[in-house]
């Protein structure tokens, strides 16, 4: 095996790829589609507003509503003095949204209180109203019991969590688990998408020099072994290529999103402090970017590598066994199972990431790709079992190619129909 050959088919294929027309728009609609995404969110964040809904509060107990009126004075209004018809009537006549009856068995939890309304304001109203109505009663319900205001106070205090994070030298740091979820959710998703994308470009690449008969000219001077590690080294040439273009956009785009954010709301970072000082249980510190170990992007482009250059294997050996894309969806479901398991397994990993099946999918070859970088992002993995899934994900990407190869070999030079799963294996033997 030569790796010269080898080099001068990674060259052929990577300034391909890289100059092609389709390539390009792809790399630069990512960033683009990024900002638009965030300006999107921002311009609905902005100028989103909920209707006014109004809720008529008939209060039988005349304790309820001057505690619901306190909570939002512009929803509830008192309708105590209207029949239930005239209620109907107005919600009905979209005067009212709705309207509830409140009794002594509401209080006495002998009964639960019932909201009649037209259907407007969704999941969101009823979860606001049914926990106004929580604090409403129980305020009214420590009321009767003659509890004093200590431990009516105790009872409407909320308690947060505060979290630091205890290093194996001893040192404390802020705990950020939410973002670094959230990190490792997004690589965990990066991966499982270009698995897909860049292992369909691979297929789609031996397909058309297949069908072009490209591959008879090449096979004549390069053997199928080189050929086959030559364009799996170009597409990984390629798609560090689109990561490195995309990591310094994102960066780009990060720095310019604060003043650009500050000059559309008219809001300068000191008017932010000052607004965040005055929110109850808001921390200013909130507003900054959380740091990032830098060895998560290390292990993120090994996994990423590793994870391609083992599926690349098989869709290499897809792309040599069929003659047009179509008849690709035949051989495509095995390898689409344990990419999906591997995705599955990832929002398990966010939950739990030292959980059994977290960490045996971290360590499965076929998984571990996109479940151990979840899982580094998050949580401090042992290096010992980040050490293992590269060496099995190693071995089992040795065992991949040398099967592959054998169906490579004889694949890129049958032509006239494709090959079912029989005559794989067949051209294993042969191979």
């Amino acid at each position: 095996m030569s790796f010269r050959q080898i080099k001068l088919v990674l060259q052929r294929e990577y300034m391909t790829k890289i100059r092609s027309k389709a390539f390009i728009i792809a790399t630069i609609l990512i960033p683009i589609g990024l900002i638009a995404f965030i300006a999107f969110a921002a311009g609905i964040a902005m100028w989103d507003s909920e209707p006014e809904l109004k809720i008529g509060i008939a209060d039988q107990t005349e304790q309820l509503y001057p505690r619901l009126a306190n909570m939002d004075a512009d929803r509830y209004l008192d309708v105590s003095e209207l029949s239930e018809d005239s209620l109907r009537s107005m919600v009905i006549q979209e005067q009212l949204n709705g309207y509830i009856y409140l009794r002594d068995a509401h209080v006495n939890a002998e009964q639960n209180p019932e909201l009649v309304y037209g259907g407007s304001g969704g999941f969101a109203l009823l979860n606001s109203i049914r926990s106004d109505l929580r604090d409403a009663i129980r305020e009214e319900r420590l009321q009767r019991a003659n509890v004093s205001q200590e431990v009516q106070d105790i009872y409407a205090s909320k308690v947060s969590l505060d979290s630091r994070k205890l290093t194996k030298e001893g040192e404390e740091k802020e705990d950020n688990t939410g973002f670094l979820s959230g990190l490792g959710m997004f690589m965990g998703v990066f991966i499982f998408t270009a698995l897909f994308g860049y292992g369909g470009l691979l297929t789609r690449s031996v397909i058309e020099e297949k069908t072009n008969r490209i591959v008879e000219v090449i096979a004549s001077s390069v053997k199928p072994i080189e050929l086959l590690i030559g364009k799996m080294a170009g597409i990984a040439a390629l798609g560090l290529t689109q990561i490195a273009f995309w990591t310094l956009a994102f960066f780009g785009i990060s720095a310019a999103a604060a003043p650009v954010a500050a000059m559309f709301m008219d809001t300068t970072a000191e008017e932010l402090a000052n607004t965040a000082e005055t929110a109850e249980g808001f921390d200013p510190a909130a507003l900054q970017l959380p740091s990032i170990e830098p060895m998560i992007f290390v292990w993120f482009i090994v996994f990423f590598l590793l994870g391609y250059l083992l599926y690349s294997t098989f869709f290499a050996a897809v792309g040599s066994a069929v003659d047009s894309e179509t008849d690709t969806q035949q051989f495509m479901f095995p390898i689409m199972v344990p990419i999906m398991i591997a995705y599955f397994i990832m929002f398990r990993t966010i939950e739990s990431p030292d959980s059994s099946l977290s960490v045996i999918g971290s360590l499965v070859p076929f998984t571990s790709p996109i479940v151990m970088i979840t899982r580094i992002a998050i949580t401090d993995v042992p290096i010992w079992q980040i050490s293992l899934a590269i060496i099995l994900i190693a071995v089992t990407f040795v065992g991949a190619m040398w099967l592959c190869a054998k169906i490579y070999k004889v694949g890129i030079l049958s032509y006239g129909k494709s090959a079912n799963y029989k005559e794989l294996v067949k051209w294993i033997k042969q191979g």
